[in-house]
């Protein structure tokens, strides 16, 4: 596929705020594609940059619509949307961060996010994945990840913040409110949020599924993000804890996080097991292509307290052998649609 982007606007000072694929193309000029291949899975066999708006297929802002916004050079994408536009090409523009910032419907225009509201019914925005790094190929787990034992209980596993004071949870509610405020007064220009102590959310439903004599449970609980670990997380014991939780357990929970989307969602898949996901009104990828309803233990927030419940009858559904199946239909459903290359290749194909 073609691309085309306009050079001047990408700022090396602003590297995390820059389109996700464009990353892999923003290099030094000794970076090579096989290097590219490695680091992020992309070759410019797929994604071949052109000079010109009139030979790309699509056109990309290569800055995140937040960078734009905070360093106030919206005109600078504003012009390049309008040039585009009036090429007949398509742009795909993205929203950065757990805080959407508010961002402009065009016909002509897919933004890509993480966080947000689909009631909100924004034109032309997408749900996209968090581009994780396999563990299983790094690992060399690759041909022994599929689950090793089935039990007729489901068994639920979980590693990561949860929090069950009341307490918090209303400091919690106290500061989303107070940015929703800002936000509905001009203060700010990041989208509201809703109130929700997603901390406390997790603790209380993993205390519905640590109660429930249905379900087998390994859950290890942080007090804090990472439990707190901030430099050389990828080695540290607690990153080596959560996936060995990961793959000692069938089903994952996995509930937002500051923005409107989970991280764990996607790394519960790359894994090859099964997300309880809990429906907050958020963006899934490529929901138009995917039945998510067959990969995860669906719960809409409005049916929280029946969680164990659900569980329960989605298990009931399976036998060793389908467990081991929808494992293997996890992982490549990631492999193929939800890595930077599967994801970009398949939205390439609806252009």
């Amino acid at each position: 596929m073609n691309v085309h982007y306009p050079d001047f606007h990408y700022d090396k000072n602003y590297r995390s705020e820059t389109f996700p694929l464009l990353r892999a193309f923003l290099k030094g000029k000794e970076f090579t594609d096989l290097q590219r291949i490695a680091m992020y899975g992309v070759s410019n066999k797929d994604f071949n940059i052109v000079n010109e708006i009139h030979q790309a297929e699509v056109c990309v802002l290569p800055m995140s619509w937040n960078y734009y916004v905070k360093t106030k050079q919206l005109k600078l994408a504003q012009d390049y949307i309008e040039n585009c536009k009036n090429a007949d090409k398509q742009v795909w523009s993205f929203v950065s961060g757990d805080h959407s910032v508010k961002h402009p419907d065009y016909d002509h225009v897919f933004v890509f996010r993480l966080g947000g509201y689909k009631s909100k019914k924004n034109l032309n925005h997408k749900g996209m994945p968090v581009f994780i790094g396999d563990y299983l190929c790094k690992n060399e787990l690759s041909e022994n990840y599929l689950p090793q034992k089935y039990k007729i209980k489901p068994l639920v596993g979980f590693c990561g913040q949860a929090n069950p004071s009341r307490l918090q949870a209303g400091f919690d509610i106290i500061k989303k409110s107070w940015f929703n405020i800002k936000s509905k007064t001009g203060l700010s220009f990041y989208e509201p949020e809703a109130l929700l102590a997603t901390s406390y959310l997790r603790a209380k439903l993993l205390q519905q599924l640590s109660k429930s004599e249905a379900v087998s449970d390994q859950f290890i609980l942080r007090k804090r993000y990472r439990a707190g670990v901030s430099k050389g997380k990828d080695t540290h014991q607690t990153t080596l804890e959560f996936y060995n939780n990961l793959l000692e357990s069938h089903y994952v929970l996995c509930v937002r996080g500051g923005g409107n989307f989970s991280v764990r969602f996607f790394e519960t898949l790359m894994m090859g097991r099964i997300p309880i996901y809990i429906h907050t009104d958020g963006f899934l990828p490529l929901s138009d292509q995917i039945d998510w309803k067959q990969h995860v233990v669906w719960i809409d927030s409005s049916e929280q307290d029946k969680i164990v419940e659900k569980v329960v009858s989605f298990h009931s559904q399976l036998n060793p052998e389908r467990l081991k199946s929808l494992s293997e239909s996890n992982r490549k459903l990631w492999e193929e649609k939800l890595t930077m290359k599967g994801f970009f290749k398949t939205v390439s194909k609806s252009i």
